[in-house]
């Protein structure tokens, strides 16, 4: 019978949990990364139960030394699990009981898993979005670095995927960090909302022991305590505000990455993928494959499902905890792991970005590229502005026609158009002189850039400082 009640529930029970239940409702071989913050939060628990006198000084500090040396175990990796162990909360009571003998069972006290395991992954959160805004930071610094070393890079900018304006290819770049900044800031924001403490919640209705609450968040640095119970244990909507997040840092790697691999195609030859981070074909010798990009791009899907496949979990549960409840650190780590892992790759992948200035500059000079600009110099001579674009339309219409850029046009065949035309149209029809007259505050002006570049260059700097 004793072999019987080695589960911590099984006093209920007349019989033991049949081995196929165990193995699938074990959790311990994706819980088990909480290890360091379960142990930090039964720190905290063992001290506020003695402060309350649940647990005399002796105990607590004999539960405390012990989970100092199961943490080590863990650490060097010498902590052996066994088949009885559910998940990492009870792994670590088991070994615990193992080192210091009963006293062990008093950790416990005054808590269920269900307070234990919220505590534990918001503990493991603000670690974990810590790393990755600092992985952003990373990220960012390499996009700035890049647009420094091609400031005097042009390139077309497109809507529809095709040729629109000319702009530099540094304010292409600048434009991903300002993504990536926002991206930051939803992070910090779910972190925000995640630092609360949930301990004290017990497994739905609140606690029967005089703990000090905001003693133990005091002691885990957390600014306040959860205000109801129900809602402690069972709220995962900083799980799924975190995944959101993720989500739209994959959105922006894989935006980017649709723009590398075309870039990159015979097609386009706009830039150079480090030979380092492509692969070939087992078949064909004369490729090269732009396999990071394309997996990042993929991966994004991936972590996409995981927010709807939170988002589906969550949506039909009664208040308060129930064991589907367990599926969302599943999703949670891998999507975690998946954008972390794809920042590390991207961020050493464009630091070895080439590009091919020579085409860019010739893409930026063909198809129409400067239309925009003599439909303006129409109108700041007083051509209403659709009198001015029907009138540049035709202009481009007859270029085509005849195979010629509107730069290889004469200023007679553009007064043949319009009499407002003056030799000084001709000024207008280059792509430097395109580019820096877009001086406002956001365009592409390469005074606009240079101020961008000098701004972001100190703002990563101090971050960095900070961190």
């Amino acid at each position: 019978m004793a072999k019987r009640r080695q589960k911590a529930w099984a006093g209920r029970f007349k019989e033991p949990t049949n081995r196929l239940v165990e193995i699938f409702t074990a959790s311990l071989a994706v819980d088990r990364r909480l290890y360091a913050h379960d142990i930090m939060g039964s720190v905290a628990h063992c001290k506020t139960l003695v402060r309350a006198k649940v647990l005399s000084a002796k105990d607590g500090a004999a539960i405390i030394r012990g989970l100092g040396n199961v943490k080590a175990e863990l650490d060097k990796g010498r902590f052996r699990f066994k088949a009885q162990d559910e998940d990492i909360h009870m792994a670590i009571e088991r070994r615990l009981t193992e080192l210091i003998g009963p006293v062990g069972g008093k950790v416990h006290t005054g808590r269920s898993r269900n307070d234990q395991v919220a505590l534990d992954i918001r503990l493991y959160l603000r670690d974990a979005l810590a790393d990755l805004a600092r992985a952003v930071v990373s990220f960012q610094r390499t996009l700035v670095e890049q647009a420094h070393a091609h400031r005097d890079v042009v390139m077309p900018g497109y809507t529809h995927l095709q040729r629109a304006q000319p702009v530099l290819f540094a304010h292409h770049l600048l434009a991903y960090v300002e993504m990536f900044e926002r991206d930051k800031g939803r992070l910090h924001d779910a972190l925000a909302r995640l630092n609360v403490m949930p301990l004290g919640s017990g497994a739905l209705a609140g606690n029967n022991y005089p703990v000090d609450r905001h003693y133990t968040a005091q002691l885990l640095d957390f600014p306040t305590v959860t205000q109801n119970s129900l809602d402690g244990v069972s709220d995962r909507d900083f799980v799924v505000e975190v995944v959101a997040a993720l989500s739209l840092v994959m959105m922006h790697l894989s935006r980017l990455s649709e723009e590398l691999i075309l870039w990159s195609s015979q097609e386009f030859q706009f830039v150079d993928l480090p030979d380092a981070f492509c692969t070939g074909s087992s078949m064909m010798p004369q490729k090269k494959n732009p396999d990071v990009p394309e997996l990042v791009r993929g991966k994004t899907g991936r972590v996409y499902g995981h927010l709807i496949g939170l988002l589906t979990t969550l949506k039909g549960l009664p208040l308060s905890y129930n064991r589907d409840l367990q599926e969302d650190k599943e999703a949670l780590f891998d999507a975690l792991d998946t954008v972390t892992s794809s920042l590390e790759v991207y961020t050493a992948m464009i630091a070895r970005l080439k590009m091919n200035r020579s085409r860019l500059r010739q893409a930026a000079e063909q198809g129409g590229m400067l239309a925009t600009e003599l439909a303006d110099y129409l109108v700041l001579k007083g051509v209403p502005f659709r009198e001015a674009h029907e009138t540049i339309g035709r202009l481009v219409r007859f270029g085509v026609d005849n195979g010629r850029e509107l730069t290889q046009l004469s200023l007679n065949e553009l007064r043949s158009f319009s009499a407002h035309f003056d030799a000084d149209a001709l000024t207008m029809l280059t792509v430097d002189a395109a580019i820096d007259r877009k001086a406002l505050v956001g365009g592409t002006a390469r005074k606009r850039v240079a101020q961008g570049l000098t701004t972001w260059t100190q703002r990563l700097a101090a971050h960095a400082k900070r961190a």
